[in-house]
Order: C-alpha cells, then structure tokens, then sequence
C-alpha cells in the first residue's frame, strides 16, 4: 500500500511538472526610463501567474541593486487561451501606480501590457529561460 502512495505521489509531481504554464520562466525587458534592464520571473502564484524582479543590469550589462529588486510587479495574471493573459494587476514603479494588466506570449516574446483608464503601454519581453 505504501509504495502504490509514493506511486501516485510521483505521478502527481510529475503531471505538474509536464502541465506548467508556457508564460513560465525568466524574461528580459526593454530598457526602462533609467536605461535599466530587468530580469523578470513569472511563476504560479496559488492559481494564477505573478511576475518578480529577479535582477536588474545597466546598459553596459553590470548587476545593479535597487528598491525594485525582488519587487512583486504583477499578480493574478490568469491564462485567456490562444496565449492571451489578462485579469492581472502590475505594479509601475517609475510611477508609483498599479494599473489593469495583460499579456500576448508569442514563441520567445511576451508583449506585457498596462492600461490605467483609457491609457495604455506596455513593453516586449524577450525569454532568458
């Protein structure tokens, strides 16, 4: 009975492992206000997506430390299908404001967008790993 248990324990792992979102991973974004560059992971946060600043360079490439580091910046992205992503809050820090967010995954691109109101902008990710 115990080995059927660590059986079925593995096959759990192991669905999970094959059924990850493809948003999943490390993304790089564009280069913001400052001529920074994060490192952004996106990860299951309960049953929903949230992205945290991993690391952050300056244009020359050099590990830089700010207040941004380890930042939440968004939270309950959820998948719409077709690579669509919505229902999600981001955080903009050059702002100081949260705004409605959604993304487009396309291959290694994530096209990550934030619409405060009418206003809308956003940024092309490109994936680390």
């Amino acid at each position: 009975m115990r080995a059927f248990i660590n059986i079925l324990g593995a096959a759990a792992m192991l669905a999970g492992a094959v059924q990850a979102d493809p948003a999943e991973g490390v993304w790089r974004t564009q280069p913001d206000r400052k001529a920074l560059i994060s490192h952004i992971k996106i990860a299951p946060c309960a049953a929903k997506l949230c992205g945290h600043v991993v690391a952050i360079f300056d244009k020359a490439g050099t590990p830089v430390t700010t207040k941004n580091l380890g930042l939440k910046l968004f939270w309950d992205m959820v998948p719409h299908g077709s690579g669509n992503y919505g229902g999600g809050t981001v955080y903009l820090p050059l702002l100081d404001v949260t705004a409605a967010a959604s993304m487009k995954l396309s291959g290694n691109s994530l096209t990550v967008t934030a619409c405060k109101g009418p206003v809308c902008d956003g940024q092309v990710w490109t994936r680390v790993k």
